[in-house]
């Protein structure tokens, strides 16, 4: 049931175009535009930069196992996934949600004048 935080950056970095980089003090999983994921060195669970309506669903889906992080972090819709109790399969679902809202806004077609 427990998911180790080598998995997680198993998971992560195959998601297209992830790659790791070093954020304040802990591991972190970025597109080219933002960061979608961290891993916080003292504690069993991935950080994840969801929006509040992607947050919601997850917090419904998953009781207990995700909740929001703390303060005005949590209010914004990051939330975090305690590994000690999910599954494989949540630990990649979560992840591919946060990776999806973190990859490059398509850009506009230019219209004809």
């Amino acid at each position: 049931m427990a998911v180790t935080k080598a998995r997680v950056r198993k998971l992560a970095l195959s998601l297209e175009g992830a790659t790791e980089v070093v954020h304040v003090d802990r591991p972190a999983f970025r597109t080219t535009r933002k960061i979608f994921a961290t891993l916080p060195p003292d504690e069993q669970v991935v950080n994840l930069m969801f929006d509040p309506p992607t947050q919601e669903f997850f917090l419904e889906q998953a009781p207990g196992v995700i909740e929001p992080l703390p303060g005005g972090w949590g209010r914004m819709g990051m939330a975090r996934c305690d590994l000690k109790v999910a599954d494989e399969a949540l630990v990649h679902s979560v992840l591919k949600a946060a990776h999806a809202l973190a990859l490059p806004k398509a850009k506009k077609a230019k219209r004809k004048s």
